[in-house]
C-alpha cells in the first residue's frame, strides 16, 4: 500500500544564509500565549527568532507545525517540549535527533550552523516537492497539474505547490489559481496567519493559463497532484478514466483524523501514492 510520510517545509527565500548574531537566549513568542503574538509583519517576526538561541515550540493540532520550520529557517533552535514522544513516522524530515542534542547541550549555539545547513538542504519547499517526485519514481516529469477544491490557504498544499513551481516553473499548472503564492501579490494581512512563510515565494513569471478539461482527457500531464484529499478532489472521476492510480498523487495535511484509519488509506489501497503528514 503506497503510503508515505510528508512534512511541512519552508521556501528557500525565507531561510537565512548565515547564522545571525544572538542577543538573547529564548525568543519572546510562547505557543498558546496570545499576548506574545505581537508581530504584524513577517520580517519582525523572523527577526525575533534570528536574535534568539532558542524558540519555544510544541505539538499544536498535530505534531508538525509551521513554527518549527520558521524557527529553524532563522538560525534558531526549536525548544521542542515533548519531542521525544513524537511518533516515528511523523515529522520524518525534521532533524529530531539533532534538535534533542542541541537542547541538551552546554553549548547549543555550536549546533546552529549544522541545523541551518540541514534546513537549507532538506526542509525547503523545493526539496520536499522533489522528495515526492523521487518517491513516485519520476524525478523529472515534463508536466504536472496541481488540483485543489478552492484557493483557501492550506499549509501543506501551499508549500508543496510552491515547491513544484520552483522545480517545474510553467510546467506545473494549477486549478484553481492560487494568487497569494506569487511574488506580485499585494497585502497578505487578511490571509490565515497573515500569510507568514507560505506566501509570495514563487516568481510571477511562472504563472500559467487556466487548464482546459480536454488536457485531462488527453493525458497532457505526467502526474496529477491533489493538494488535499480531505478538502475536495474535483474532476477525480474524469481523471481516473485516463490516468493510472500511480499517476495521481494525493496529499493529506490534516492535523488529526476522525479515527486511526485516515481517509487516504482507502485511496492507497487503489494504488494511489498517498503522502500523509500526521500518520495515524
Amino acid at each position: 500500500m503506497p503510503v508515505y510520510p510528508i512534512s511541512f517545509s519552508i521556501p528557500a527565500s525565507k531561510i537565512r544564509t548565515t547564522v545571525p548574531e544572538k542577543t538573547k537566549n529564548m525568543a519572546s513568542l510562547i505557543p498558546g500565549d496570545l499576548s506574545t503574538y505581537t508581530f504584524t509583519d513577517e520580517k519582525s517576526y523572523y527577526e525575533e527568532y534570528a536574535k534568539s538561541v532558542f524558540g519555544k515550540t510544541c505539538r499544536k493540532g498535530g505534531w508538525d507545525c509551521m513554527r518549527h520550520y520558521e524557527i529553524l529557517a532563522n538560525g534558531c533552535i526549536p525548544w521542542f517540549e515533548g519531542l521525544e514522544n513524537c511518533p516515528e513516522n511523523t515529522m520524518t524530515h525534521f532533524p529530531k535527533k539533532l534538535v534533542k542534542e542541541a537542547m541538551a547541550s552546554s553549548d547549543p549555539e555550536s549546533f546552529i550552523p549544522q541545523l541551518l545547513e540541514y534546513t537549507r538542504t532538506h526542509l525547503t519547499t523545493k526539496a520536499m516537492a522533489q522528495y515526492i517526485l523521487n518517491t513516485v519514481g519520476c524525478p523529472s516529469p515534463k508536466r504536472v497539474l496541481f488540483i485543489s477544491s478552492d484557493p483557501s490557504p492550506d499549509y501543506l498544499r501551499c508549500l508543496i505547490f510552491s515547491g513544484m513551481k520552483e522545480l517545474l516553473g510553467k510546467n506545473c499548472s494549477e486549478s484553481p489559481y492560487i494568487p497569494y503564492i506569487y511574488d506580485d501579490y499585494g497585502s497578505t494581512d487578511k490571509l490565515y496567519g497573515k500569510g507568514f512563510s507560505y506566501t509570495r515565494s514563487v516568481s510571477a513569471d511562472f504563472k500559467t493559463n487556466s487548464v482546459h478539461i480536454d488536457e485531462l482527457r488527453t493525458h497532457a500531464f505526467d502526474f496529477i497532484v491533489y493538494g488535499s484529499i480531505h478538502r475536495g478532489m474535483p474532476y477525480y472521476d474524469e481523471i481516473m478514466k485516463v490516468y493510472k492510480p500511480s499517476e495521481v498523487i494525493l496529499l493529506c495535511g490534516e492535523d488529526i483524523h476522525a479515527d486511526k484509519n485516515c481517509f487516504g488509506l482507502e485511496f492507497a489501497k487503489k494504488g494511489h501514492p498517498v503522502f500523509i503528514r500526521e500518520l495515524p
